[in-house]
């Protein structure tokens, strides 16, 4: 085999390997991508960062499906408590948000900004029928922690069953 032929085996299977590689971390991270619009209360000394910071970011979750309840949890950090609106709609968890800027530096310029602000919403599908009503949320090191207990129906029933 000739040394170009080596060339192109050998930058044939690093891009495979490549490919692979985005095509397993979309599939990891595609629901967990989050589309960050400007949000409502940007002042104009920040327009250019809100500018640069708006568009996609990661918002990390877990949905847990426990004998009697739903757990979920969704990664935001930078945010308080209060900076979120949470709702069921059917059989899905809305999350709403609004993560501000805060700039820390006066002077200077951003070099590298990889941090997502704005507006935002994910939906999050439930395992199961739930009581919204009485959901309990806490916030904690940058972790929403949701849990709605299963309606009735949903949970389930064990049954003992002697083996002879």
């Amino acid at each position: 085999m000739s040394t170009l032929q080596q060339i192109r085996n050998g930058m044939s299977q690093a891009w495979d390997s490549l490919v692979d590689g985005w095509q397993h971390l979309y599939r990891r991270a595609a629901n967990a991508i989050t589309r960050f619009s400007r949000g409502k209360g940007d002042s104009e000394e920040s327009r250019e960062l809100a500018a640069r910071s708006t568009g996609w970011g990661v918002l990390a979750s877990e949905v847990y499906d426990d004998h009697d309840k739903v757990v979920v949890r969704l990664e935001a950090p930078g945010m308080e408590g209060s900076d979120f609106n949470i709702e069921v709609v059917e059989n899905y968890l809305v999350i709403r948000g609004q993560k501000n800027i805060e700039r820390e530096h006066t002077d200077g310029r951003y070099h590298i900004l990889e941090c997502a602000y704005g507006s935002f919403e994910r939906a999050l599908p439930l395992p199961d029928d739930v009581i919204a009503d009485e959901a309990r949320a806490s916030y904690k090191r940058g972790v929403l922690r949701i849990e709605l207990p299963k309606s009735s129906a949903a949970r389930r029933h064990r049954i003992d069953v002697k083996v002879q």
